[in-house]
């Protein structure tokens, strides 16, 4: 990996590199974990002089993110807030909140453009923490939900103005619709051939997503009725972007920071949920095994609430289970697209990989709608507490 080596060399200029390995599963960009040594004359890397010492090197995917300068101008705003916030308002000495920070090159920049135009950045490794993705058990949910609770919370005096919009449409549910149709219009002459074959699974996808499409555009509704505000927003706060120390479990970051953005909070609860409370995962064989579960929704929503419920208003509740049941729907929607595509944008194994997701998706949102009535009455439990 010559190139992953020659970028991490960027940010540690007086450091000895002593392995560069691909790191994590990520679905849009390459992510590396660095070991290096000798850092003590290199500051900015970090704090400590112990060696080895590791951080976290990024190439962003720039047909992903076009203008990746402004994911770290938003990065710069989010964690001096952040930090200024909890000058204020320390947390109890029990806990850490540990999110990764930028590191700089030799030369004081936040990134490094390689020869080639790509765009490289380095972030601090979170010591002692591990994330999972799937949840492990109820503690572990609330925790989850404690995370993206403290995060929200951090952040809801922070104007949104203050972010730049790094994904114009993301979690537009409306946008995604249009998309899907123009590519249907398309046929063979757009996307995959073979993909835009009729077949018992395709059929079934495009039929689930003609019978929900009326409906798909409640939050962004409610929105444009001023029911419901603009807020920072993580973006993508699945399971396994939530970091948890491994002594005592407890919740300490949040990572993934590119998508920090201004949006709807439902859109950050709702994929949290999504991601939470579907126990077998993303990646299942029989798709049709995908379920919601109540409880961890319960534990999860409970250990949000905890600290986000001081900033939530009625209204805010009111679409709570809209956003349980659009953002797998939303995400379902987005698989299948890529897969009439050609899967053009998540990085997929095999051809069929992305129609796949998207059937655990679907079928995740089934779930969901077959425990309406339950879910709602969960929802009601904490607005009277």
């Amino acid at each position: 990996m010559p190139h992953s080596h020659n970028a991490a060399q960027k940010f540690t200029p007086q450091a000895q590199i002593l392995e560069v390995r691909e790191y994590g599963e990520g679905n849009v960009n390459d992510t590396f974990l660095v070991t290096v040594e000798e850092v003590g004359g290199s500051a900015h890397l970090t704090s400590a002089s112990e060696a080895p010492q590791r951080f976290i090197l990024q190439r962003l995917n720039t047909r992903v993110f076009p203008r990746p300068e402004l994911i770290m101008g938003n990065l710069r705003v989010f964690t001096e807030h952040v930090e200024a916030r909890l000058a204020k308002e320390p947390l109890p000495p029990e806990r850490r909140w540990d999110p990764p920070r930028v590191l700089l090159t030799g030369a004081g920049e936040d990134h490094w453009r390689d020869p080639a135009g790509f765009f490289w950045r380095a972030l601090t490794f979170v010591p002692d923490a591990e994330s999972h993705y799937a949840v492990q058990d109820l503690d572990h949910a609330r925790e989850v939900g404690w995370a993206l609770g403290l995060f929200h919370k951090l952040i809801s005096d922070l104007p949104p103005d203050r972010l730049a919009d790094t994904l114009p449409g993301f979690h537009v549910t409306p946008g995604y619709l249009r998309r899907y149709d123009e590519v249907l219009g398309e046929g063979t002459s757009g996307g995959n051939p073979e993909n835009s074959k009729n077949s018992q699974e395709t059929d079934f996808c495009r039929r689930f997503v003609e019978a929900r499409r009326a409906w798909a555009s409640v939050l962004e509704d409610a929105k444009a009725k001023e029911e419901l505000p603009l807020r920072p927003i993580h973006g993508d706060p699945k399971v396994n972007n939530v970091m948890v120390d491994t002594a005592t479990g407890q919740a300490v970051g949040l990572v993934d920071l590119d998508t920090v953005k201004p949006g709807l909070v439902h859109y950050d609860l709702g994929d949290c949920l999504r991601s939470g409370c579907n126990t077998l995962g993303e990646e299942i064989g029989n798709w049709e095994q995908a379920r919601f579960e109540p409880e961890i929704c319960r534990a999860i929503l409970g250990g949000y609430l905890s600290q986000a419920g001081e900033f939530l208003t009625p209204q805010d509740y009111d679409y709570l289970f809209d956003a349980v049941r659009l953002l797998p729907f939303e995400l379902g929607l987005r698989f299948f697209t890529d897969y009439l595509e050609g899967n053009v944008y998540f990085k997929v194994r095999y051809p069929e990989h992305n129609l796949l997701r998207a059937l655990v998706q679907f079928r995740f949102t089934e779930s969901i709608e077959s425990q309406e009535g339950a879910i709602r009455a969960l929802i009601r439990d904490f607005l009277k507490r």
